[in-house]
């Protein structure tokens, strides 16, 4: 099953201020052990919301964009993981090795598959979702190069 944990922002993270040397290394350490388990598929850190923008939907549907930065930093995701593990117990175990310090938060949610969507995700989208999968790989898989 594959697991999204989130890094929930601080006040430093949305100040923009970047980690230091030591925080690096710690986290690149965190990030090997996750590769060398097999688990790890994604990992990034994000930019403030200073850079950011959100894209609100009234009752009519009509778009709104608010420009960053955003006072609920709470609720704001300062970077993540995408990992595959068999299970929540052991996303959590992952989560508790990482290296945040202090107050540092993780969220852990796991990603749906196809076969949570039931009935509603019929053939035809089954292949459009797959299609548009190949198409993100290729993608992917040229700019590597």
């Amino acid at each position: 099953m594959r697991y999204l944990m989130f890094v929930l922002a601080d006040a430093r993270s949305e100040a923009g201020s970047m980690p230091t040397q030591q925080e690096l290394a710690d986290m690149t350490a965190f990030n090997q052990q996750l590769v060398d388990a097999g688990v790890m598929l994604e990992g990034e850190g994000l930019a403030p919301t200073s850079e950011g923008a959100r894209v609100t939907f009234d009752a009519n549907n009509v778009p709104t964009v608010t420009d960053g930065p955003f006072t609920d930093a709470t609720d704001i995701v300062a970077g993540y993981w995408v990992i595959d593990v068999p299970s929540r117990t052991e996303a959590i175990e992952w989560a508790r090795r990482a290296p945040l310090g202090p107050g540092g938060r993780i969220e852990i949610r796991r990603v749906f598959t196809d076969e949570d969507f039931g009935d509603a995700l019929t053939p035809e989208i089954r292949q459009a979702e797959a299609r548009m999968r190949d198409a993100e790989a290729r993608r992917r898989e040229e700019l590597a190069h």
